[in-house]
């Protein structure tokens, strides 16, 4: 095969893996599931955003209507106020809800849509009210063991005012 032939299958070669990489990053990314059409943008706070990126997606019912488009931290409230870019296909009620949740037990986060009934739809600018907060394992994990903990201890003392004398039971060697 000629030396000339050979360099230009190696760059096609080249050339598709490089291709590949890109698909792939943005694959990751999600930067290829949402169009930006039109769109308008809306906002929620949160007291605890957990993992919730820049470009996280806004779904509802499962389907992608919208991306996360910043992040910031509110100094009077001290909350994080999270802006959504929504497209222009779908219309949420105003006392639309806001949820951050997780993609199975450990995978990405994203804001769920739960539409309200109010007859007026929400437009640029506005804030959705009613929010709920990421659920952090770690939080969840130090609650169980708290309670466990003190489920254990109030055993014990049940027991000892059961039996103020720590005097042992018939028949249980000390």
């Amino acid at each position: 095969m000629d030396r000339t032939l050979l360099d230009f299958w190696v760059g096609v070669f080249v050339a598709i893996g490089l291709a590949a990489l890109f698909t792939l990053a943005l694959k990751v990314s999600n930067a290829d599931s949402f169009d930006q059409g039109k769109t308008y943008t809306v906002k929620a706070s949160f007291n605890n955003i957990g993992g919730l990126k820049v470009r996280s997606p806004i779904k509802s019912a499962g389907v992608v209507v919208g991306r996360v488009s910043d992040i910031h931290f509110d100094n009077q409230t001290f909350e994080a106020v999270v802006d959504f870019r929504l497209s222009d296909k779908y219309q949420f009620p105003k006392d639309t809800s806001a949820s951050i949740m997780t993609s199975g037990l450990l995978g990405e986060q994203y804001v769920a849509l739960d539409a309200g009934g109010d007859s007026h739809n929400l437009k640029n600018g506005d804030t959705i009210r009613i929010t709920q907060s990421a659920v952090v394992l770690e939080n969840l994990i130090s609650q169980f063991l708290y309670n466990k903990a003190a489920d254990s201890s109030s055993q014990g003392n049940a027991g000892n005012a059961a039996n103020p004398g720590n005097v042992p039971a018939a028949g249980v060697k000390p």
